[in-house]
């Protein structure tokens, strides 16, 4: 159960929140004085941040747009980012 809790606290949090907790711990991780079991269970954490924080940035990728011009080179629209226009 508390392992369910923490994947739905991960998925409810921000791109900022994940990457500031991701760099956390990797800090620890760098400095080398957190105990095994601890390393291992943070370890765990950072790879759930780390995927959190990818699924995030795919998903504003997705969302990105460009501008289209006019003839005259004033903004017309919007099409998608890896669209055929």
């Amino acid at each position: 159960m508390a392992d369910k809790t923490k994947k739905e606290e991960i998925t409810a949090m921000s791109f900022e929140a994940a990457m500031a907790e991701l760099e956390q711990i990797v800090a620890a991780l760098e400095k080398g004085d957190v105990e095994l079991e601890a390393s291992i269970n943070i370890y765990e954490r950072g790879e759930a941040l780390r995927a959190r924080c990818d699924a995030l940035l795919k998903k504003a990728e997705a969302k990105v747009e460009k501008i289209t011009l006019d003839g005259d080179g004033e903004p017309a629209g919007t099409q998608p980012l890896d669209g055929d226009g």
